[in-house]
């Protein structure tokens, strides 16, 4: 799966989806660093790419529905360490949660990965 990771998310995240097999790029190794979150969005879905952010905007379906995009993943912590990170982004990728969110959200937050998937024609 193709991934692009916002800049608030750490460089252990790329390595984590990296050895599962994942392609991986970085907004800030894109220098897109501050780019508004429609044209970070946007760049992410022409390149096919899901996002994955701490940026609870893009958990706004109104603004970015399900299907307007490669798919989006938003971590709502209240410890946004490692420790903690490393341990939700582990279960992402152990279940199979980001094979089967294509187009759709993903909200994961310490108790549950609550997720809605594009629809369908």
């Amino acid at each position: 799966m193709r991934i692009k990771l916002d800049e608030n998310m750490p460089e252990a995240l790329v390595q984590l989806l990296q050895c599962a097999g994942h392609e991986v790029s970085t907004v800030t190794d894109e220098g897109l660093s501050g780019a508004s979150d429609p044209d970070l969005l946007s760049t992410a879905a022409s390149e096919g790419r899901l996002l994955m952010t701490f940026d609870t905007d893009f958990a706004d379906i109104r603004e970015y529905p399900p299907g307007s995009h490669a798919g989006i993943v938003v971590f709502r912590l209240g410890d946004q360490r490692w420790a903690v990170l490393g341990d939700l982004a582990r279960k992402l990728v152990d279940f199979d949660t980001l094979e089967r969110l294509e187009g759709g959200l993903a909200i994961v937050d310490e108790m549950r990965i609550r997720t809605r998937s594009a629809k369908k024609d």
